[in-house]
């Protein structure tokens, strides 16, 4: 939550915030989120407009994750830039074509879930460790990486292998 008292109603008047907070619980994807209790640094510019509280700012922090194809440890930083009106608690919003409006509470902006949004969004849906990471074996789980020239016999089609085994009987005589 950040108070916007020190704005007032005065239209134009503006505030510059710099803080650090920690991460909220869950701020991510299923394979690559902030660790909740991370700190999350917030560069903001908070000014009052008519309808309400006008934030723009950015955010940056620590990212852990895994490798979509290889399931290898990620870490990397995000940096994510967002801009969102809070009207004032006290203005009709109750149309329907309105319902994403954010509002204040009393005197108070609740940066969560334009947190949440901003960061969600800017992470890649499939993260990986390299841009040409090879992945996994399909047949083995093998990491392609560490074996390149990995590779398995050719599978025999077992509408074949009854000939394979009289072929085979052949070879021991």
């Amino acid at each position: 939550m950040l108070d916007t008292r020190e704005l007032g109603r005065r239209p134009g008047s503006q505030q510059q915030v710099t803080r650090t907070v920690p991460a909220p619980a869950d701020l991510g994807i299923e394979v690559l989120r902030v660790p909740e209790g991370s700190p999350v640094d917030l560069d903001l510019r908070l000014e009052a407009v008519m309808e309400g509280v006008l934030v723009t700012g950015s955010a940056s922090a620590e990212l852990t994750g895994e490798c979509a194809r290889c399931l290898e440890p990620i870490e990397d930083e995000i940096d994510v830039r967002f801009q969102e009106l809070f009207v004032y608690d006290d203005q009709d919003y109750s149309s329907e074509e309105d319902d994403g409006v954010s509002t204040l509470e009393g005197d108070l902006v609740d940066l969560e879930p334009l947190l949440r949004d901003a960061v969600v969004l800017a992470l890649p849906f499939q993260p990986l460790c390299e841009d040409d990471c090879p992945g996994l074996c399909t047949e083995c789980g093998a990491r392609l990486k560490d074996d390149p020239d990995h590779a398995h016999e050719d599978p025999i089609d077992p509408r074949w292998a009854g000939l394979a085994a009289l072929t085979q009987d052949q070879q021991e005589d």
